[in-house]
């Protein structure tokens, strides 16, 4: 790590002789180099920044008070485009990279994790802008240097993760109302599992004397096998991949898949599922089971089911059902349903912006940094201090009664880079909303047991596509589920994907990486 560090240290003096240079040569005093808030008073400097989010919003508003705070903080002209992640997404980046005009900054949200885009240089090298003095809240707060170094790819540094969570939200919810009105208690193993499915399915539930309920619903997307479903679990198979007896098990690819399938096949000719479930495409299912059509749902966010989210499946329910209640639960006990959460998707730079403008880069890094600090935190989760909220010491006091129409989505928008963590930044959160019943709802999903993460991220193989090797995975799993009416052929259907569509290889290059990072983890602890 050691040379790490002085490698970075050695070309961040490198990059700031160039920009020194170019700032004087603007005007600049030599000091000012990476006081980037300084920088280019009468002349500012214009950003693209590309991240997830709503699609459509891909030009600056002047009524954004986020953007303006930050235009006017480091002097600079943003540009933000926001667009759903999937192929939307990927197919915008790729049609900017070709038409050599990419954003300066955005998300990498394509399977391989930017692998290709940095073989074929089109990202920058992040060792001159990525760094413990480039990026003191970055490193302080969010991502340690370990997660850093593990994160990279091919052995260059051209991606780095944007802040996550720590903590897991994944867990099921059951309807309670409908297990007290039938007498029943919250299952704590899959046969009890079973059993409240048949009688949510099958005993008039919420009393309304139709037969117009399920037990469990999911969507598929009309593509694939959802991972919401308990049967994974059931097998063995945890969210999304675990690293055990020196294997990854991956629990869309292991062989005891075939199992998983047979599994749902059963509840499925009970009829104790949606029969619709692979059609549900989005939040349908969520949608449905806000309608009172299933009784049990998996939920992966903090506020899935909370009184204080307006949006939420407990508060949507209680418009069609007063007593509608809605509580998590896990129908295997102590066992977990995921790995510890672990980096996601990177931030990146154009290296067509490294060579033309590296400044705008460190500006980019900066603005960044403010973002995953306490007062870039504050303005992008809870708005203007003194309006949206007060601030005594370390207590953010909500006030969500002034948040004007659509001030609630720009929040959303722009909080893209950290989580919905205050707890990072030593910060406790007052909101009037939250009722002692989200309390209870929190400290259950996040008292929930996790198994070991990865210790590592995983990309494949220069050249070989990961979504591909999905694409078949779930061709041959739909075929399983809706064909064949059977898992038997699995283990063939399998060896097609793993010989015909690189899953051999990928699958090799994942558990190497992870051996790797655990084998240098083991050293660093000696």
């Amino acid at each position: 790590m050691n040379g790490w560090r002085a490698g970075a240290f050695a070309a961040i003096g490198l990059l700031v002789a160039g920009v020194t240079a170019f700032g004087l040569i603007r005007g600049w005093s030599a000091g000012s180099q990476l006081n980037a808030s300084a920088q280019l008073e009468d002349d500012q400097v214009t950003l693209h920044f590309m991240i997830n989010g709503t699609e459509g919003a891909d030009e600056p508003n002047r009524q954004d008070f986020i953007m303006a705070a930050i235009e006017k903080k480091f002097n600079v002209r943003l540009r933000l485009t926001a667009i759903e992640p999937g192929e939307a997404y990927n197919e915008t980046i790729a049609s900017l990279l070709a038409a050599n005009d990419p954003p300066d900054m955005w998300l990498n949200i394509n399977a391989d994790g930017g692998v290709k885009y940095t073989m074929d240089n089109v990202l920058a090298d992040m060792t001159y802008y990525v760094t413990p003095q480039t990026m003191p809240n970055y490193f302080q707060y969010w991502v340690d240097e370990q997660e850093l170094r593990e994160y990279q790819t091919n052995n260059q540094f051209a991606r780095a993760p944007i802040p996550f969570d720590r903590k897991s939200y994944r867990a099921y919810y059951i309807r309670r109302d409908w297990l007290t009105h039938l007498g029943m208690d919250i299952p704590r193993s899959y046969d009890e599992y079973l059993e409240v499915l048949r009688a949510f399915t099958y005993n008039d539930p919420d009393n309304n004397g139709k037969n117009d309920t399920y037990g469990f619903i999911t969507s598929g997307n009309g593509s694939g096998i959802s991972l919401d479903w308990p049967e994974y679990i059931q097998n063995g198979l945890l969210y999304p991949a675990y690293f055990a007896d020196d294997q990854l098990i991956d629990m869309q690819m292991d062989l005891r898949v075939g199992q998983v399938v047979d599994d749902i096949l059963l509840v499925m000719d009970e009829g104790i599922v949606d029969p619709n479930w692979f059609l549900n495409k989005g939040n349908q299912h969520v949608d449905k089971a806000v309608h009172g059509k299933a009784g049990v749902i998996l939920g992966d966010t903090s506020d899935f089911a909370l009184d204080s989210n307006p949006d939420s499946l407990q508060t949507r329910s209680r418009k069609f059902n007063t007593e509608a209640d809605w509580i998590p639960f896990n129908p295997f006990g102590q066992q977990p349903l995921r790995i510890e959460p672990s980096p996601e998707y990177p931030f990146v730079f154009s290296n067509i912006t490294a060579g033309a403008a590296p400044e705008k880069l460190m500006l980019s890094a900066s603005i960044l940094d403010w973002l995953a600090g306490k007062e870039g935190f504050l303005l992008t989760h809870y708005g203007l201090e003194g309006k949206h909220y007060t601030l005594e010491g370390n207590t953010v006091f909500l006030h969500p009664e002034a948040l004007e129409a659509g001030e609630e989505e720009l929040l959303k928008k722009w909080s893209f880079f950290t989580p919905k963590a205050p707890e990072v930044l030593g910060l406790q959160v007052n909101d009037p909303r939250m009722t002692e019943r989200d309390e209870r709802v929190l400290q259950a999903i996040t008292n929930m047991p996790v198994y070991e993460k990865l210790g590592t991220t995983l990309t494949p193989p220069l050249g070989v596509s990961v979504e591909a090797m999905r694409a078949k995975q779930n061709e041959w799993q739909v075929k399983m589920m809706f064909s064949d009416k059977s898992g038997k052929r699995w283990p063939e259907y399998r060896q097609d994907v793993m010989s015909n569509y690189k899953g051999n290889e990928i699958f090799q290059q994942f558990e190497e990486k992870i051996r790797l990072a655990r084998k240098r983890l083991a050293g660093e602890r000696r």
